[in-house]
């Protein structure tokens, strides 16, 4: 809690502050009311072992676009409070659709980061009745397997007794080598790996056939030099599956891409939403 009330520090003051409560637990959110309150919102979903404050950079960038929510995924650490096991895919989808139904506008664009773009695309195409669009940064077990080097590597640094000098170097190694110890995020997403007991279903990936029959709008943007996934085959598969998609790869990018490219990110997302009103 101390490493992620440090890295909240990061991000702008929320507006609001839900707790909301599920069937799986209490779901904590925060809403910034952004410049353009009669758009459509944006949820912002983190990755794993992460939470709202892995977005700081990107949501000065998006809250010029319409109102912002960010949220700590249930069964991850932060803020929210999972009471009741969650044991499958269909679970993951149900808790994030009775969030969403709590929420007053009547759709939502949902957009993902690593394991939060697979959370967000598990729901749309198992939960889809509040998604307007789903969109999805560098996303892992959607559009192909994770690479081998990534599972090797996630290994030792998933154990919590081993030294905190292995977890900071798997964190490094996803962001390309950038150095990670003084950076609050970073460190609170090493707290949370080390401190925090995640008893989540391995994720079950999204197949072609849930990816050809998904009828909401897509946006994709990979990173060309993620070590998670081959990010071209990733591509490949999503302009082969998906019926309204959009693909981008940013060549230089690596996994952490979303605080790399804030400002491009924004940028790309406001020409896909313009295309949807």
């Amino acid at each position: 809690m101390a490493a992620y009330n440090k890295a909240m520090e990061d991000l702008p003051p929320p507006d609001n502050v839900l707790d909301l409560h599920t069937s799986f637990g209490i779901v904590r959110l925060y809403r910034f009311n952004g410049d353009a309150t009669q758009q459509v919102p944006i949820l912002l979903l983190p990755g794993r072992s992460s939470a709202s404050p892995v977005w700081a950079d990107n949501v000065p960038s998006l809250w010029h676009q319409g109102p912002v929510y960010t949220i700590d995924l249930l069964g991850e650490p932060g803020m929210s409070v999972q009471d009741r096991p969650i044991t499958s895919a269909a679970d993951q989808a149900q808790w994030l659709h009775e969030v969403l139904t709590q929420l007053p506008e009547p759709q939502l664009d949902v957009l993902g980061v690593s394991i939060g773009g697979w959370t967000g695309m598990n729901l749309a195409v198992r939960q889809p009745a509040k998604i307007r669009a789903v969109m999805l940064l560098d996303p892992v077990f959607v559009l192909h397997p994770m690479s081998i080097e990534a599972m090797i590597r996630s290994i030792p640094a998933s154990v919590r007794w081993l030294p905190k000098a292995w977890r900071d170097s798997f964190n490094s190694w996803t962001a390309n080598g950038v150095p990670v110890k003084d950076v609050p995020i970073a460190q609170m997403i090493e707290a949370g790996m080390q401190s925090y007991a995640l008893k989540l279903p391995a994720p079950q990936r999204i197949n072609q056939q849930q990816l050809i029959r998904l009828d909401r709008p897509v946006l994709v943007i990979l990173a060309g030099q993620s070590p998670m996934h081959d990010s071209q085959a990733a591509a490949a598969v999503a302009r082969r599956t998906l019926r309204s998609g959009k693909v981008i790869v940013y060549p230089e990018a690596s996994h952490a891409i979303n605080g790399e490219y804030p400002d491009q990110i924004a940028a790309d997302i406001k020409a896909f939403r313009a295309g949807l009103a």
